[in-house]
């Protein structure tokens, strides 16, 4: 059952997380979290002709290590909520293909694993399915060419600027069993505030993100010390910033709470990603890696997972347009 709280919010009756998986690349297993995935692939194409296959591949094998652990097989997945952030989501169109589920691509750009999820419990709670998956992914090569420059340009990167995950996660959503519940979720509005730096994503999106968790706050009547962990999907360092000021603004101070998937995946003062990481990938594997076993080993029983996206293209970013973001919220509980 779904029912309404407060002006934005959305809570969930019957919506478990059954099954989880993730997957990682060469720089992500150079990381802190690199012993939490389910799979590393040390090769950039992952065997295949293209980055933007290999990304195919990755989400894929996040899908499989989901449904494992759920002991469900493809035929009984009722729907499958995927995106990425190529032009018309081909890593989720190519790459799930095989598994022959219905499916509805999303994209809300590096807040798809949120989004994704929403569909999900909406679809479960709701009564239209039984069981659902969701997945999304990126490819560090295979977002730079489209965004910015192909790698063989070697353009300098300003220290504003995110690497973007190699990686995917996967969950399955079910309407009974064990796991982690999706108690209720927030979907986000659109913001822009008139960033234009394509490198300056975490500025960007923070607004979002505050604006998200401040109606989530208000919608619950409740305050982050509610929570043992607030987690944004890929601010990294200058988003994480810019979300502390803005939510005090709200009389929310979540910096005591807060941490941030770009900067769990990557050791900023080891690995040269600048502000940290990002990208679809980016908050999924980290969620799906760490966050979800750490919720079922007692480590964590009532968390805010808020995934946050640019909502720009190659275009926009060419014709000099500012770039809107949005941020959407899930609570997880145990």
């Amino acid at each position: 059952m779904i029912n309404r709280q407060g002006k934005y919010t959305m809570t969930f009756s019957d919506s478990i997380i059954t099954g989880y998986g993730s997957v990682a690349g060469k720089k992500e297993s150079q990381g802190p979290l690199a012993e939490n995935f389910d799979k590393l692939i040390y090769d950039p194409r992952a065997g295949q002709d293209t980055f933007e296959k290999a990304e195919s591949l990755f989400q894929q094998e996040a899908v499989l290590a989901a449904l494992g652990r759920a002991n469900k097989k493809a035929e009984e997945v009722d729907f499958i909520f995927a995106g990425d952030l190529l032009n018309q989501c081909i890593s989720s169109s190519y790459g799930l293909k095989v598994f022959d589920i219905p499916y509805l691509g999303q994209y809300g750009a590096c807040s798809t694993m949120a989004q994704s999820l929403i569909m999900s419990a909406v679809m479960v709670s709701g009564g239209a399915a039984s069981s659902s998956v969701c997945v999304t992914s990126s490819h560090f090569c295979s977002a730079e060419r489209q965004y910015r420059f192909p790698l063989e340009y070697g353009g300098q990167r300003t220290p504003a600027a995110q690497w973007t995950v190699t990686g995917s996660g996967s969950c399955v959503v079910e309407n009974s069993g064990k796991g982690v519940r999706v108690s209720a979720a927030t979907i986000g509005r659109i913001i822009d505030l008139g960033i234009s730096d394509a490198n300056n994503m975490g500025g960007a999106m923070a607004p979002a993100a505050a604006q998200t968790i401040c109606d989530f706050f208000r919608d619950t009547e409740t305050k982050p010390s509610d929570y043992d962990l607030i987690l944004t999907g890929d601010l990294g360092y200058v988003g994480a910033k810019c979300l502390y000021e803005l939510s005090q603004r709200e009389g929310y101070d979540v910096e005591g709470y807060h941490n941030d998937c770009g900067l769990m995946i990557f050791d900023r003062k080891a690995q040269d990603v600048h502000a940290g990481g990002s990208g679809c990938g980016c908050a999924a594997s980290v969620l799906c890696s760490t966050i979800i076993p750490d919720m079922l080993n007692g480590k964590y029983k009532n968390i805010l997972f808020i995934a946050t996206g640019a909502l720009m293209s190659p275009v926009s970013t060419q014709q000099g347009l500012s770039i809107p973001a949005v941020a959407h919220l899930v609570n997880l509980t145990v």
